[in-house]
């Protein structure tokens, strides 16, 4: 997509959200469909299959038609929707009490069996992180978005998202058992974690 198509889509995402305010239906279909693939990576993200996902979803879906009049800023449709998305997902998830299982790894020719081992802890170990440092470590490594927009999402300041990705990775480095390789820095933790992502 060039930035000609990049700007037409932009001004067709204002134009359809502002509509969708004022009680336009078809507009606001239009205007999820910009966003379902980053609903369903975040809602995949948590919920870890896709009927899950795929539920919430839907019940994202239905609260934003429900309540797209309180939105009072155009601007943060996005920021605005992803926030419901997290909540439903993350209040399904205190109601089954438990930690779901981690999605399953591929195995193919290029999979060793110690890659798939450390592939397997490394997903055990953020799925032991508390919430907020689970959330802050998905959305920035998986999700690959950046400081400043998991901070408006959360609606916390970048400084705190910045804490909780620095305390985040230092305990999976404690938990992985590589504190003193890792560095001061937590390069090797990070390079791991981006590495089973892909």
């Amino acid at each position: 997509m060039d930035q000609d198509e990049r700007n037409k889509l932009e001004k067709d995402k204002e134009e359809w959200t502002r509509a969708a305010l004022k009680g336009d239906d078809d507009a606001l279909l239009k205007r999820i469909e910009c966003d379902k693939s980053k609903m369903f990576g975040i809602a995949f993200s948590y919920m870890r299959n896709e009927e899950d996902a795929l539920e919430a979803i839907q019940e994202t879906v239905s609260r934003v038609w429900l309540k797209r009049k309180s939105l009072r800023d155009a601007r943060l449709f996005t920021t605005w929707m992803i926030r419901i998305l997290i909540h439903i997902c993350m209040d399904e998830r205190k109601k089954r009490k438990k930690e779901l299982p981690m999605a399953e790894v591929v195995w193919n020719s290029n999979t060793s069996e110690p890659d798939v081992v450390a592939s397997l802890h490394m997903k055990d170990q953020v799925a032991k992180l508390e919430p907020k440092y689970r959330m802050v470590i998905v959305l920035k490594y998986y999700r690959d978005m950046t400081i400043t927009e998991i901070a408006e999402l959360l609606e916390k300041p970048n400084g705190t998202i910045r804490t909780w990705l620095h305390q985040g990775l230092k305990r999976l480095r404690k938990g992985l058992g590589a504190g003193e390789e890792a560095g001061g820095n937590g390069r090797k933790v990070e390079e791991g974690w981006r590495e089973q992502l892909d």
